[in-house]
């Protein structure tokens, strides 16, 4: 796998899923997963992951494409998933961040859900529960700033403002 990611694309139905981690296994598992499930919302719609390895390129693949949920694995190594959080935060439409460890215990919950994580997922990853937890956090990404946005600008351009 290469150090850079691809960047995300929303074109034609497609939702990216962003995976940044050093693990290529849990990027492998999560496209995996992906496969199976289409989004609830749209029809037609697809997942796409874009798997980066380190925070520099999930930072300018953030940058460059709207991003609905980010997957961090919680020691990236250099850098954590508080670094991405903190960076998520600047952005216009912020994605929802996952947290991901092998050691998903108490205090991991804790302080993940406690400085604004959405969720966090133990490894190795159980398809049902990764299914459940991206698809619930895109709903709710998708309904604060995708159809939300989406109709309000549309309302204000139909009334002149």
């Amino acid at each position: 796998m290469k150090n850079t990611c691809v960047s995300a694309a929303n074109n034609s139905g497609v939702v990216t899923l962003l995976s940044v981690g050093l693990i290529g296994e849990d990027h492998d598992s999560l496209k995996g997963i992906l496969k199976v499930f289409e989004c609830d919302l749209v029809p037609k719609c697809k997942w796409r992951l874009s798997a980066c390895r380190t925070l520099a390129s999930a930072l300018k693949a953030l940058r460059k494409a709207r991003v609905p949920v980010v997957v961090c694995e919680s020691d990236l190594r250099p850098g954590t998933w508080k670094e991405v959080l903190e960076e998520l935060r600047t952005l216009p439409d912020p994605p929802y961040l996952i947290v991901t460890s092998r050691v998903a215990d108490e205090r991991l919950w804790a302080e993940a859900l406690n400085l604004g994580a959405y969720h966090v997922l133990a490894k190795p990853f159980d398809g049902m529960e990764v299914t459940r937890i991206v698809n619930m956090a895109w709903l709710r990404w998708k309904g604060r700033y995708g159809i939300a946005r989406g109709a309000r600008q549309e309302m204000a351009m139909a009334s002149g403002m």
